[in-house]
């Protein structure tokens, strides 16, 4: 049985990550469709303390007013030396929301005094999946490095310039899009899902 599976989002990068991650775990007889694709819906303001609850409201939206099966994100940074700040707070830190340029500067501003050793960071990504009639899963993602004092690379999104995940020399957004899907948070977070996607498919 062919089935379609939303994710709420708009983001055509995160689309495109769930659809590999299904590809490279072999899974077909789901096709992937974005809030785009299905009649506009009131969407919760994402006013949750944790990744965890924005996501869930996030699937459970989409699930509830689409009849489908809903996979919905919420990821950001935690800096160490800010005391895992920004957080929830990543995608409005300079406070315009999606403001990436804005955001990085004001970061950097912040952790300038900071020494390399103390510039410990994760980007964190909680993965909520709703399926109607169903107990929604959560699962979370953590991609471990430290933060960089210039950005670098044009790949990604977000604060993926100043990034540099442990073990690398290249910040996030100098990696290719296969060697993020393969180590990143939101790579990481979809994999735990891939058994419950699994099932869908098999319908």
């Amino acid at each position: 049985m062919s089935g379609k599976i939303l994710v709420a989002s708009r983001n055509a990068k995160k689309l495109g990550e769930l659809r590999r991650v299904l590809a490279a775990a072999g899974i077909d007889g789901l096709e992937v469709i974005g809030l785009d694709e299905v009649p506009e819906f009131p969407e919760t303001p994402e006013t949750g303390a944790t990744f965890e609850a924005n996501a869930i409201v996030k699937a459970v939206d989409g699930a509830a007013a689409t009849g489908l099966p809903c996979v919905a994100d919420d990821s950001g940074l935690e800096v160490d030396a800010l005391n895992g700040m920004p957080g929830v707070l990543s995608a409005r830190w300079s406070g315009r929301h999606g403001d990436d340029d804005a955001n990085t500067a004001l970061l950097l501003g912040q952790l300038a005094d900071v020494p390399d050793e103390r510039r410990g960071a994760a980007f964190v990504s909680a993965c909520a999946l709703a399926i109607p009639g169903q107990d929604t899963v959560v699962v979370r993602g953590e991609w471990r490095g430290r933060i960089v004092r210039e950005p670098r690379g044009d790949n990604g999104f977000g604060y993926d310039p100043v990034f540099e995940p442990e073990g690398e020399q290249r910040t996030s957004a100098e990696l290719s899009p296969q060697e993020k899907d393969a180590a990143s948070h939101r790579g990481r977070a979809l994999a735990q899902l891939v058994p419950a996607l699994a099932e869908l498919a098999r319908g």
